[in-house]
């Protein structure tokens, strides 16, 4: 008899934000089993919860400790868990929930945006044999000095890449409010289509230039150890979007996606000094402080009299931490000032097949020109080109770059030789 395979199914936050929700969840989870699966869910918060503990946070303590602000934001996805396994039992199954810790999730130290180290599933798979449904609260887990720590913002989706990964499942299916990736934000852009397969590759850049579908972090980790990803409406019947490998059969269109975040902040740093390791010191201090930097650009002063300028971008929410940290820095330099910029946005297009296509970036250039469009900052990888914008033009410049490379056209390709049903 072959071993029955396993699925790990995640649900985010608006999948279970009410009862009526986790009922609908705790449903899909069972025609899982009942399909013939081994089913393990990682389960997010409900509806705004982290949000609303985050505000109670700040209204006890202006700086509350890492350590206990871990305490109390991880029971948020504890509730979820304990409730749908509830729900699962009145459907005549069996089910447990798991902790992150009890689950054996271990994290490096580093509180609030702690990185899992190892995923120790031996209770996992002792439940699956014992043929109960597993549920496991996402965006947590144990810290090799015994401490509880999060993941971070969307550190659910990791969860889940990790479980799936340690149990060799044989996908892990993320359940959203949304029907899967798509060319562009529905939002901004009403003609946006989904698209049934993205490369990891592509998919990376998407997530790291604003596409909030996926965490950037699960990505990674689907793609260093073979996870097939499969996001999928919770709302919804059909098929969503597939991330696959580079070494799959897939035709790379020119332009794929077009992505944006107006979450980000700029800060200047004027008058570096003019020796080496200046820019060391700035950048070895924010990574320090767990503040992740984008686009960086360095303008070499044109004259004596000139003073060298060194610019990057980070998100808004780590805006006040990368000040209060390079304040020590700047001044070493002596006469060194930080100017900050809160108010600038990016936007970005993405497509496997732009290495070969020669004239895309000017096509994107000429295309923001002409809707009178800034460009301030510009970063590029040999698939991606991002432009750095004032926030308030963002909407705009998306919706012209869509359209301009035709994103909305052409018939969306049946997901078929992919070993992932239309469940």
């Amino acid at each position: 008899m072959l071993p029955q395979p396993t699925v790990v199914m995640k649900f985010g936050g608006t999948s279970v934000a009410d009862a009526g929700r986790i009922k609908r969840a705790a449903g899909r989870i069972v025609a899982q089993r009942e399909a013939g699966k081994r089913v393990v869910a990682v389960l997010s918060a409900q509806g705004h919860t982290t949000d609303e503990l985050l505000q109670l946070a700040y209204e006890v303590s202006s700086s509350p400790d890492p350590r206990e602000l871990d305490m109390l934001l991880s029971t948020g996805e504890r509730i979820s868990c304990a409730l749908c396994a509830m729900a699962i039992n009145d459907l005549g199954h069996r089910a447990i929930s798991l902790t992150g810790s009890q689950a054996g999730i271990v994290t490096d130290t580093s509180h609030t945006r702690a990185r899992i180290l190892d995923v120790r599933a031996e209770r996992i798979v002792r439940a699956l044999d014992e043929d109960m449904i597993v549920l496991v609260a996402g965006f947590q887990g144990v810290s090799t000095s015994r401490d509880v720590t999060t993941l971070g913002r969307g550190g659910s989706d990791t969860t889940a890449v990790a479980v799936a990964a340690a149990l060799g499942a044989e996908v892990c299916e993320i359940y959203t409010d949304v029907s899967g990736v798509f060319s562009a934000d529905p939002r901004l852009v009403p003609d946006a289509r989904k698209l049934p397969l993205v490369s990891f590759e592509e998919m990376l850049e998407m997530a790291a230039s604003g596409a909030k579908v996926l965490q950037l972090r699960s990505v990674e980790y689907a793609r260093t150890h073979g996870v097939r990803i499969h996001c999928r409406s919770s709302f919804e019947d059909g098929p969503g979007t597939v991330v696959i490998g580079e070494d799959e059969t897939m035709e790379h269109p020119l332009i794929t996606a077009v992505t944006h975040s107006t979450e980000e902040a700029r800060i200047t740093v004027v008058g570096v000094p003019d020796r080496p390791g200046a820019a060391a010191e700035i950048f070895e201090a924010l990574a320090a402080a767990n503040v992740n930097v984008d686009t960086i650009v360095q303008n070499e002063p044109r004259s004596q009299d000139a003073e060298a300028e060194l610019s990057f971008t980070c998100a808004t929410e780590d805006l006040r931490t990368a000040e209060a940290t390079l304040a020590p820095v700047i001044a070493r330099f002596g006469g060194a000032e930080i100017e900050t910029d809160p108010e600038v946005g990016k936007v970005s297009i993405i497509g496997a097949g732009m290495r070969s296509h020669p004239g895309v970036a000017a096509k994107v250039f000429r295309v923001l020109a002409d809707e009178e469009i800034n460009i301030e900052l510009i970063n590029t990888s040999p698939i991606k080109i991002t432009c750095l914008i004032r926030a308030e033009s963002v909407p705009r410049a998306v919706g012209a770059l869509h359209s301009a490379f035709d994103l909305a056209a052409g018939d969306i390709k049946a997901e078929v030789g992919l070993g992932v049903e239309a469940r």
